[in-house]
């Protein structure tokens, strides 16, 4: 291909490149403002950078890190935000939020 056939599938690959974000949150686990925090940045993030998956692992323990995840991720204005919350069903420890842009 030459020319401006080869530039527009250029830019459609471009555009089709899929951005994966991720957030441990092992380090903060016990500091629950700091969480709230983090998963407001990582969600601003995504969305300024047009992420399309972000990968967030609150880790296995109790699942009350995850529930507080959880509970974030299903407030009313966090949640018109992303299209899908996908849990991973062969690690309990990480959820996947993805967002869809027009």
């Amino acid at each position: 291909m030459h020319g401006v056939a080869a530039r527009r599938l250029a830019g459609r690959d471009a555009r089709e490149a899929r951005l994966k974000l991720k957030l441990d949150l092992h380090p903060i686990y016990n500091r629950g403002g700091e969480i709230d925090k983090a998963l407001r940045e990582i969600i601003d993030e995504a969305i300024r950078k047009r992420a399309t998956e972000v990968e967030i692992i609150p880790g296995k323990g109790s699942g009350q890190l995850k529930k507080k995840v959880l509970r974030f991720l299903d407030q009313k204005e966090i949640k018109a935000l992303y299209h899908r919350i996908d849990k991973d069903a062969k690690n309990h420890g990480r959820l996947f939020v993805y967002f869809r842009y027009k």
